[in-house]
């Protein structure tokens, strides 16, 4: 029988919002055990593109949004913590781009205007011509214009293997999770069927998290998941591109971020409305051949002919919203012990944090003893969607 662990805080799920969290509380002085039944990051985590929002997407139509003021601080704290200097030491992981960019292919629609002059964007937007542009813009076919956002992209791979450093001993690999209970109280969990006690039990796990309700008998807070279908490209003409391409629309027609393939060559990653309700319903080939269109269409400069293609289905696990909306901000349910989340997005994870931490403090949760942790055995870090649908 495995030996029974005490610690002040447990969090189950090890994508980017329990691997965030446990680093906060451990930096806090926090004993914890971050439990991950599969891979790190291996849910939606490494499925995002990267992107650190500042929110400027969001507010298309010149208006300043819930999600826009939420988001709006992110890439601030995010780049504070790629230097060292933030709330988490992050020195060392990848910045693939230190901007995102809005790209027109022609002349911006006219209800676009609003938004360059809105409140949401203003100060956080700037034109950029010549060699400013993006590389995969730079080709005198190119004749719209481009807006770069104080935003950033990382390498999400390096992002989970620092993340994954900062855990130190507290990761736990564990499959069969059942509730540890005491006079009708929930006071831990049993993984594997090793006791673990906790002042407080977190469940981050994403898509993940309605199973894990479910195994302890509750059905609230409700999820819902929004789906989308990916796609990827990789190929030798491909050049660095991190840009939302605007449409005219409340979403941008098609985003694209570029990452590195073991080979050095770069992987395009697209999504946008591309990805979302008609091309969720296509099937693989079809959504392919829709994505080949719009690249075409766009870039007609691209030589595609040696570009490989692979598309991802992913799921977006949210709090359930009345019209399947998408929620603002991170969501946090407190029922006694036990704290249920989702960040909504990976720039988020730091809100999703701040969310348990003063529920911690409301509480008047702090750190405390624990038992020393024995060797646990240790789940293993996802390698990258691109390196699996394009060796």
């Amino acid at each position: 029988m495995p030996s029974a662990i005490s610690t002040d805080v447990l969090i189950v799920g090890a994508g980017v919002a329990g691997l965030w969290l446990n680093a906060r509380l451990r930096r806090q002085g926090f004993s914890t055990v971050l439990v991950e039944r599969d891979s790190l990051g291996g849910g939606q985590t490494l499925k995002s593109q990267g992107i650190i929002h500042g929110g400027a997407k969001y507010a298309l139509h010149g208006a300043l949004t819930g999600a826009s003021e939420a988001i709006a601080d992110m890439p601030r704290r995010w780049r504070e913590a790629l230097a060292g200097s933030g709330e988490l030491d992050l020195s060392g992981v990848r910045l693939l781009s230190d901007a995102h960019y809005l790209w027109s292919p022609g002349t911006l629609a006219g209800n676009l205007t609003s938004f360059f002059a809105s409140k949401a964007v203003r100060g956080r937007v700037d034109q950029v011509k010549g060699e400013q542009l993006p590389p995969a813009l730079q080709d005198r076919a190119f004749k719209g214009k481009v807006y770069r956002l104080a935003e950033l992209v990382i390498d999400v791979p390096s992002l989970l293997d620092r993340l994954a450093a900062l855990a130190g001993e507290s990761l736990l690999a564990g499959q069969q999770i059942e509730p540890l209970r005491e006079a009708d109280e929930l006071v831990g969990l049993r993984v594997d069927g090793r006791e673990i006690r906790a002042q407080r039990v977190v469940l981050s796990a994403g898509a993940g998290n309605a199973e894990l309700l479910k195994a302890l008998g509750l059905s609230q807070p409700a999820m819902q998941t929004r789906p989308l279908h990916m796609v990827l490209a990789k190929g030798p003409s491909l050049k660095p591109l991190y840009a939302h391409c605007l449409g005219g629309g409340p979403k941008p027609r098609i985003t694209v971020t570029t990452h590195p393939a073991a080979d050095g060559q770069w992987v395009w990653y697209l999504g946008g409305d591309l990805a979302e309700a008609e091309g969720v319903a296509r099937e693989p080939d079809a959504q392919i051949a829709a994505a080949k269109k719009e690249v075409a269409s766009l870039l007609p400069w691209v030589d595609l002919s040696q570009v490989q293609w692979a598309t991802l289905r992913v799921d977006r696990a949210e709090p359930a919203q009345s019209g399947l909306v998408r929620p603002d901000n991170a969501f946090l349910a407190e029922q006694q012990r036990l704290l249920v989340g989702w960040p909504t997005k990976l720039a988020l994870a730091p809100d999703f944090a701040d969310r348990v931490m003063a529920s911690l403090a409301r509480d008047g949760i702090t750190p405390g003893t624990c038992t020393t942790l024995p060797e646990l055995p240790r789940p293993p870090i996802a390698p990258s969607v691109w390196e699996q649908l394009l060796p």
